[in-house]
């Protein structure tokens, strides 16, 4: 099966397929950027369209600013210009937002992935207003990230759809796990929504979504984007059919009570996750790698890629 060609597209200013990138680090917990390119120029080979850096599966919580800019150039350098990166630049501060912005586009970032300000849980005005300082702030297009199951706060409809009039208000990475909500902004066609959610990723591509965000692509990058391939060469059936052969794996890896970090480097062997993360136990370990390699058996025609 030879994967098509999906260059960005107003639809899709970052591509259709896009991995929430896991952020290597070594033995010592340092960060480990020949890891970083080598894994991310592997996930590119595998039908990666783009790539989502320093986001939640990136443990940006404990990585320096310094260290979110080394691993942004480590990864431009190992997979060249043409591949779209979107630099995750989010806090729960404006002020320290907005340098991180100005720092990922000194750094080469084509788009910058903003959350919702955490733990303070801001109004929704107050919510409207971070997202256009960050956009302000820079000129590199936005993909907003709304998670309000980690950041207490829920970027509504309403104020996505103010949002939108924002030159470089581009896009969405929707967490908000509410189909009628995301279905109408998709409706209004000014944001390009992307999937957080693995289960929700075919679901939200029929509406009109541009693709999705995955922490599950670190480890089948091939299996997803088969499926959205599948859904735009027309065969429904074909893309429900991989759609369901994913669910396994994505289930014990985003809902099995440890973080997609977690489980994505149990599964890649890449080093350590940062504390307060803990590794996985020997028993989730092996449930995911039989997941795994259940998923890799039953999709094994997919891999003969050229």
């Amino acid at each position: 099966m030879t994967v098509p060609e999906a260059p960005a597209t107003p639809a899709a200013p970052f591509g259709r397929a896009l991995c929430a990138m896991i952020t290597p680090f070594a033995s010592d917990g340092e960060l480990d950027l020949d890891a970083a390119g080598t894994h991310a120029a592997g996930l590119v080979a595998d039908g990666c369209d783009g790539l989502v850096l320093s986001g939640t599966t990136g443990e940006s919580p404990t990585t320096t600013d310094a260290e979110k800019t080394a691993l942004l150039r480590a990864v431009r350098a190992a997979v060249g210009d043409g591949v779209p990166l979107v630099a995750g630049v989010g806090s729960a501060d404006t002020r320290h937002t907005v340098e991180l912005a100005r720092q990922a586009e000194r750094a080469g970032a084509d788009g910058l992935l903003v959350v919702t300000p955490y733990y303070s849980r801001p109004p929704q005005p107050a919510v409207e207003a971070h997202f256009r300082r960050v956009a302000d702030a820079t000129g590199v297009p936005l993909m907003l990230y709304d998670i309000p199951g980690r950041t207490g706060t829920r970027i509504e409809p309403e104020t996505l759809l103010r949002l939108a009039d924002h030159p470089r208000i581009v896009a969405v990475k929707d967490c908000a796990y509410d189909l009628l909500g995301s279905t109408k902004v998709i409706g209004a066609g000014s944001l390009s929504y992307y999937s957080g959610c693995e289960e929700l990723n075919l679901p939200l591509y029929a509406v009109g979504a541009a693709g999705y965000v995955s922490t599950v692509a670190n480890v089948a990058p091939r299996q997803l984007r088969a499926v959205l391939d599948a859904f735009d060469a027309g065969d429904t059936a074909e893309a429900a059919r991989l759609n369901r052969l994913t669910i396994p794996l994505a289930e014990l890896m985003m809902s099995s009570g440890l973080p997609g970090t977690v489980t994505a480097k149990a599964l890649l062997g890449t080093g350590p996750v940062r504390e307060p993360l803990q590794p996985a136990g020997r028993e989730a370990a092996d449930g995911l790698r039989k997941a795994y390699e259940e998923l890799l058996a039953a999709t094994s025609q997919l891999l003969l890629v050229p």
